[in-house]
């Protein structure tokens, strides 16, 4: 007898259907799989053996041929146990055919027959409400992610004889509720307000956090770059329900959502390790999956210790800054993960890390320290538009937190919090969306279109143009120029651009032209 039933299977960040096919016919008994399954499917066989011994059912002593179709999408993972193992009991006659009619399932099944979470649900959700079924039948610890997508009945089973009663009871269970998600707009992160002193950095990092710029900083150790990195994600506008489904989903496919964990409503903080490979950085893998430039969409990629990295890892990352996603070709998929970030990094000044500290004295000759320069590539430094020199705090800055509470009507000594910067870049985001084509943040702005939304002043182009002159800025670098400057302008409510923000602006072009070739 042959019998049909529908799942799915993923495909980047996406899900495709899949229709498992069993036929059982006369021959020694055997289950023969096809239809370019991995490891993980192949290893079905036991797993779905065991799992309808243990439940309960009649296994076929028979000759048992799954067929995964279409034929020529790889299948990975153990989220076909499921629907083979219904297939097989409509294949028996243990099921009747009808009841599995428009209802697609996945998940993995223990041998004694207990339905495990799969990564990648959210996907699967989104692609059978595209086609139109009637439900999805999963493991209940993914119900919450699943019922984020309206629209689709979610009918969670804790192992295969309750999955199978579910569906011999012709009725969709109550629905699931949504799992809950972190509400947080700091998510843990650092408050401003602890950071003392380094007014410049402060500002450098409202700027970034309004008008979506990438940021360096560069100072001596102990200067405050990571507390600062790491106060971005509370300064950015919260996310939009869009944005937080698209994030989620990177981080189903992943496997990075725990059991009921529902919508990700905070901004991403990602900080991976110097050492991590190219593949661990863009993402990648024979199936390709995402690194953490994707898992930090939407959010902050904080790259410390940068001259650190490989200068052949850092530079994968020149052309997703540029473009906001990253195409991976393997052999048989090409695969887009989407990667909107404000990426931070930081970096000593040398090699022993005090080169411009007027209390200590730089043991690195100037040969050493363009040695240590040219560990980054003079493209990647082009498009980081803000380049912030730190220095080491004032003692008297550093013991402010320590006098006790600030006095009756003042934040903190005077130091603003992040709550009071936040809205003033929401403020400045609303402006762009208003302005910008898209609704696209100055940072994120095609180049073509910034001519038709910048407006400057006189004084603003003559200085904007004695600078590409002079400084022998490169096109992108003056058009970054540009772009700093009208995020400036927008934290302050002008319309135009004048020579003030262009010469701020250009103070945050420290390093130019150091990098390698």
């Amino acid at each position: 007898m042959l019998a049909r039933c529908s799942s799915a299977a993923l495909r980047g960040l996406e899900a495709r259907q899949v229709t498992v096919e069993v036929d059982i016919g006369p021959g020694l008994p055997a289950l023969q799989m096809v239809g370019l399954a991995d490891a993980a499917v192949q290893e079905s066989r036991e797993r779905v053996r065991s799992a309808l011994r243990h439940s309960g059912f009649r296994v076929p002593l028979s000759r048992v041929v799954v067929n995964l179709a279409p034929a020529d999408l790889p299948k990975q993972g153990p989220g076909l146990d499921l629907p083979i193992a219904l297939g097989l009991l409509l294949a028996s006659g243990q099921l009747e055919a009808r009841l599995l009619e428009g209802l697609w399932s996945v998940g993995e099944l223990g041998l004694d027959g207990g339905l495990r979470p799969v990564r990648g649900l959210l996907c699967v959700a989104l692609e059978a409400r595209r086609a139109g079924a009637r439900g999805l039948l999963l493991p209940a610890a993914n119900a919450g992610e699943a019922a984020l997508v309206s629209g689709l009945p979610v009918w969670g089973a804790t192992d295969l004889r309750s999955a199978v009663a579910l569906v011999q009871g012709g009725e969709a269970p109550p629905a699931a509720a949504p799992g809950a998600g972190q509400a947080s707009r700091l998510g843990g992160g650092t408050d401003l307000a602890q950071v003392q002193g380094q007014p410049h950095g402060r500002r450098a990092l409202e700027i970034a956090a309004a008008g979506g710029h990438h940021l360096l900083l560069v100072g001596p150790p102990g200067s405050g770059k990571t507390m600062l990195a790491r106060c971005l994600p509370g300064l950015l506008p919260p996310l939009q329900r869009s944005e937080a489904l698209e994030l989620t989903r990177i981080h189903s496919v992943a496997g990075l959502l725990g059991e009921g964990d529902g919508l990700i409503r905070q901004r991403p903080f990602r900080s991976p390790h110097h050492s991590c490979s190219g593949a661990a950085l863009v993402g990648g893998g024979s199936v390709p999956r995402p690194g953490e430039l994707a898992l930090a969409h939407h959010g902050v990629l904080f790259l410390d210790e940068l001259t650190e990295f490989r200068r052949s890892v850092l530079d994968l990352l020149r052309q997703p800054l540029e473009e906001g996603e990253i195409w991976i070709h393997r052999l048989r998929q090409r695969t887009r993960f989407p990667c909107a970030i404000s990426l931070v990094a930081a970096t000593n000044p040398c090699s022993c890390g005090w080169f411009g500290d007027p209390d200590r004295e730089c043991s690195c000759g100037e040969a050493a320290r363009l040695r240590y320069w040219q560990r980054l590539s003079g493209p990647l430094l082009d498009r980081l538009d803000l380049q912030v020199v730190m220095r080491r705090p004032e003692a008297s800055s550093l013991v402010v937190p320590y006098r006790g509470p600030a006095p009756a009507g003042h934040s903190n000594h005077g130091v603003e919090a992040s709550d009071q910067v936040a809205a003033r870049v929401e403020a400045a985001r609303q402006r762009m969306t208003l302005r910008n084509p898209g609704g696209l943040s100055n940072g994120r702005l095609p180049a073509q279109q910034l001519p038709q939304v910048l407006e400057l002043e006189s004084a603003a182009l003559d200085l904007w143009e004695a600078a590409l002159a002079h400084r022998k800025l490169t096109a992108r670098g003056g058009e970054r120029v540009l772009r700093v400057a009208q995020t400036i302008c927008d934290l302050e409510a002008r319309q135009r651009i004048p020579a003030a923000a262009v010469a701020e602006a250009l103070t945050y072009r420290s390093f130019e032209g150091l990098g390698g070739a």
